[in-house]
């Protein structure tokens, strides 16, 4: 693996974090994301660490590869869980174990904050994806997700 420097995000990352998720959007489910909207949500995140928070994985001082994580509080548990969402590693950086120093990165932050657990969703037909997610040691969970986009 590469030297990889895991930190927080910041503003000055958000147009690479905006042209990650219209990467992802595109790549994982053939959605086409207005730039400009992309660069809003991001900034939303970023003005408001309550409602998520972006973590990026740097290479040689460029942006390899990048996630945010929401929350979901449990109140059977008394507890937060974490929801990962909007990975992505440039095509370049891929099979480098960028996305796995991001996960080990969060994982030993929850554990510093007492999260209950973390999770994530795959999209159903990105084996690849959930190759990689099983290997780091997740578990298919017992849920099935359903959606209501309004």
């Amino acid at each position: 693996m590469m030297s990889v420097t895991l930190r927080p995000a910041t503003f000055a990352d958000a147009p690479a974090l905006a042209e990650h998720n219209i990467s992802a959007a595109a790549e994982s489910e053939g959605l086409r994301i207005d730039p400009a909207t992309a660069l809003a949500g991001v900034e939303a995140v970023l003005r408001r660490p309550e409602i998520g928070r972006y973590f990026v994985a740097e290479i040689h001082g460029r942006i390899a590869g990048s996630l945010m994580i929401t929350y979901e509080w449990r109140d059977w548990h008394n507890r937060i869980s974490w929801w990962i969402q909007s990975v992505f590693t440039r095509p370049e950086f891929r099979k480098k174990g960028v996305y796995a120093a991001l996960y080990q990165y969060v994982l030993e932050l929850a554990q510093k904050e007492n999260v209950y657990s973390v999770r994530l969703y795959a999209e159903k037909d990105n084996r690849a994806a959930q190759a990689v997610y099983q290997k780091l040691g997740m578990k298919q969970g017992e849920y099935i997700m359903f959606d209501h986009i309004l």
